[in-house]
Order: structure tokens, then C-alpha cells, then sequence
């Protein structure tokens, strides 16, 4: 991808709220009406088969809010909360992994969080543990984990790949002291480089580094050299995020006064763009990039890759099964969320039940809407064939309103008609929420204004 002739007035035309897409339907139409009774049939129907597991762990806890967060995390400095949460960890697993089809293999795992590191090393080990007595993992099975460079030692490290993590992603947001200072989150670059130079002896074999652009005093010239001083760590993947400003929904993000006007905004994006394309990472879309030679890249190319809660992902057909406050399950029936407050969610498992707090019952209309999103956002393209093929409906019968809607975006440049289909085009690429968000059904009926704005 080369250089991208970006129009700001195009950008703010399509600025709007809208949603990430790591599911559909989204989040918010995720129900309290939804009870364990009626996921349950579904999570055995699921384990008929035999595929592979995706695992998640929600790891909430962080010694100190970073201001920007938009996670659900417990801001705590007693040590001994950890602990505690392992051990209803422990009941978590004990009560769904009987429930699941003992044929089937781990091919990915992820502790999120949080701060996943706040866990003492042997905690850490403690879950691993756990994890492996309950579930058999695939020999090429992908074991990451969100590491904060502030606290975690070489001890934390060592025990993570003992329990089989081998990919690691770092929180940076921005190395400039100013900013670091104006979103409460302190880390010199010294330290993430340490942290890098120990995952590397340690053995892991992919690092992802978080970036985020629209943050206060963040500047173009500012940024390049945040992006100039990471490139030098040779990061595997590059994850930049727009920062979602959501004050309604998140106290802390009202500290800031000030925030980058939209030209800056966009000339940070721009820049981010533009610099990884000339040092050989390849723009997957939305906020991910990979070396050319990267699972993700190689993915995309071949028409394999994915999207879910953690993002794009290599591994498709996987059901998710989460545990954890606030973790969300998914497979190809039902979502269903777990309690976001540790009190509820460990007064459920004391008595013996589900720690679901909502869930979402997919329909046959939602299960196709959520291929084509999904197709869009990974492939960016539909081709018709294919996607007649893959639903078992006449894709342009189906969903003739809405590329009959799409016109004002093939006149913006921002997808092609083609015999077969549709292409997104390099600048569609910036703005390929708006393009999936023609295909939401609820958007339609009602626009839902709790998405933070898509550049």
C-alpha cells in the first residue's frame, strides 16, 4: 500500500459513531433477558463437533487508570485481590469445561485485561495450570498475552512461557513525556526496549506493539519520532488505534480539556500509514498492520482471516469460551457476556451458577449479516459467487437494498463495482466501518449513538 491521497473533508463527511465490528450484533444489543437455560442447549449443540477452541482470559486488575482506557479493569493496589481472582478462575473452568466436547483442541489463547501482569508470576502459573489440566491444546496452538512493561519483571516472562505463551502484545500509546504525563501513564521508552530485549531471550515469537493516535498534545511531528523509536524494536505487528473518546461512558476520559483537532487527527493517521507501508508492514485495515511475511498478511491474501473480540485473527471456525468478569463467549449461535463487577460475578459461581450477565441469540438473518461484515472487513471485497456459495442465498437478491445504497460511496471512491463483486478501494480502507455499517440491520433501525466515532 503506498501513499494515500486522503481529503479531510471526505474523512469528516464520514466521521461518525460507529462500531468496531468485532462482533455482530454488536455489544450493546447484547440482552439481561437472555438466561444460562437458553445458552446452555446452544453451547451443547456447539460441542457436536470437533473444532478448535479459542480460549480468553479477562485478567481485570491495574495499579493505576491510565485516562484514555476504555477496558474494564479493577484499579486496585492490594496484591491479594489476584489471588482471589484465580481461585474463582478456578471455579469458572471447572463448571463450563465438562460442558465441553473433550476431542477438541486449543489452537488459540489470550489473557487480556487489565493488566494480565499484575499477577504475581506464580499466579500466573497457577492458571496456566489450570488451563492445561482442563483442556488439550493443538501443536500449533497461539498462546498470546497483553503485557504492561511498567510492572512486569523477568520472572512474569519466565512464567508465561512456561504455561506456553509465545506472543506477546505491549501497550506504548506514545512515547513522547508530555502526552505520557497528560493520560496518566508513565513509561520511557527504556523500559518497553528492556521488556522487548526479555520477550525475545525468553522465546516468543511474535510481538505486537498498541499504538494510539488522537491523544492530547500528540502532534505529527511528535508522533513520527514515537513511531521512529518503535520501528527500531522491529516489531512483528503494529496495532493503532483511533482513541475512542467516550466520556458518557468512561469518568476518567473527562480530564481532557484538550484533544487534536481533526487535521491533526488525521495527519497522525495518515503518517502511521504511510511510514509502516515504507518499512514493510502491510495495512490489514481497520487499525492493524503486519510484516509481509506475518500470519495476518498472509491470511488476508489467502482469504483465511478473521475478526472477533480481540481483533483480526488467523484462526477460523474457532469458537471463542471466555472466562472472567466482563469476557465474552461467542459461537456460531450465541453470545453471551459475564458479569462486568467481581462481586457479582463471584457471588454467582459461589452458588453454583453461570456468572452470565447477557447474552444474544443469533438469528438466520443475523448469522449472514455477520459472515458479509465480517468478509468485508477481513477480505475487503465480496464476491458475490463466493459469498452465494458460502450463505446458501442469492447474495445480490439478499442484500439488494443495500448495494443499491452503496452508490454515494463508489461516487466517494471508496469501493468499485466489479463483474463479480465488490472492492474496496485504498481510501475505503480508512473508512471500512462506514462501508460495513450499510450491511447492520440495527443501524438502520436505529442508530446507536454509543460507538465512539470511526477516524
Amino acid at each position: 500500500m503506498g501513499k494515500i491521497a486522503v481529503d479531510l473533508a471526505l474523512i469528516q463527511k464520514y466521521n461518525v459513531p460507529g462500531p468496531r465490528y468485532t462482533s455482530y450484533p454488536t455489544a450493546p444489543h447484547f440482552s439481561e433477558a437472555i438466561a444460562w437455560e437458553q445458552v446452555e442447549p446452544k453451547v451443547r449443540e456447539n460441542n457436536e463437533a470437533d473444532r478448535d477452541l479459542s480460549l480468553y482470559f479477562h485478567l481485570p486488575f491495574c495499579q493505576n487508570l491510565c485516562w484514555f482506557c476504555g477496558c474494564n479493569t479493577v484499579i486496585t493496589h492490594q496484591q491479594d485481590k489476584s489471588a482471589i481472582y484465580v481461585e474463582y478462575l478456578k471455579k469458572e473452568m471447572a463448571m463450563l469445561a465438562p460442558r465441553l466436547n473433550p476431542r477438541r483442541r486449543v489452537g488459540q489463547l489470550h489473557f487480556g485485561g487489565g493488566t494480565p501482569t499484575f499477577l504475581l508470576p506464580d499466579e500466573l502459573r497457577a492458571i496456566g495450570g489450570l488451563i492445561h489440566q482442563h483442556f488439550q491444546f493443538s501443536n500449533t496452538a497461539e498462546a498470546g498475552v497483553e503485557i504492561d512493561p511498567r510492572g512486569v519483571t523477568r520472572d512474569h516472562i519466565k512464567a508465561l512461557r512456561e504455561i506456553g505463551f509465545n506472543r506477546a502484545s505491549m501497550g506504548v500509546q506514545d512515547n513522547n513525556p508530555v502526552v505520557q504525563k497528560a493520560v496518566h501513564r508513565i513509561q520511557p521508552f527504556e523500559l518497553t526496549a528492556r521488556t522487548v530485549d526479555w520477550l525475545r531471550e525468553a522465546g516468543f515469537i511474535s510481538l505486537n506493539i498498541d499504538l494510539i493516535y488522537g491523544l492530547p498534545y500528540q502532534t505529527v511531528d511528535s508522533f513520527e519520532r514515537t513511531l521512529d523509536e518503535i520501528l527500531t524494536l522491529k516489531p512483528d505487528r503494529f496495532a493503532i488505534f483511533n482513541y475512542a473518546h467516550v466520556p458518557w461512558l468512561k469518568r476518567s476520559q473527562r480530564a481532557f480539556k484538550t484533544l487534536p483537532t481533526p487535521e491533526v487527527k488525521l495527519g497522525l493517521l495518515k503518517l502511521s500509514i504511510e511510514k509502516l507501508a515504507a518499512n514493510g508492514y502491510v495495512y490489514i485495515g481497520m487499525d492493524h498492520f503486519a510484516r509481509e511475511n506475518d500470519e495476518l498478511a498472509v491470511a488476508q491474501r489467502n482469504k483465511s482471516l478473521q475478526r472477533n473480540f480481540q481483533g483480526y485473527s488467523t484462526h477460523g471456525g474457532a469458537d471463542i469460551y471466555a472466562f472472567g468478569i466482563s469476557s465474552i463467549s461467542q459461537t456460531d449461535s450465541v453470545y453471551w457476556q459475564n458479569q462486568k463487577d467481581l462481586p457479582k460475578y463471584y457471588e454467582a459461581l459461589d452458588t453454583g451458577v453461570s456468572p452470565l450477565a447477557k447474552g444474544y441469540l443469533l438469528s438466520a438473518d443475523d448469522r449472514i449479516r455477520r459472515q458479509t461484515i465480517m468478509r468485508l472487513m477481513c477480505d475487503l471485497e465480496l464476491d458475490y459467487p463466493a459469498m452465494t456459495r458460502l450463505l446458501n442465498v442469492d447474495f445480490p437478491a439478499y442484500f439488494a437494498p443495500e448495494l443499491a445504497s452503496l452508490n454515494d460511496l463508489v461516487a466517494d471512491d471508496l469501493l468499485v463495482f466489479t463483474p463479480a463483486g465488490l472492492k474496496i478501494t485504498e481510501t475505503g480502507r480508512l473508512l471500512i466501518r462506514n462501508i460495513a455499517m450499510r450491511f447492520d440491520a440495527y443501524l438502520r433501525a436505529s442508530q446507536d449513538r454509543q460507538f465512539s466515532k470511526t477516524i
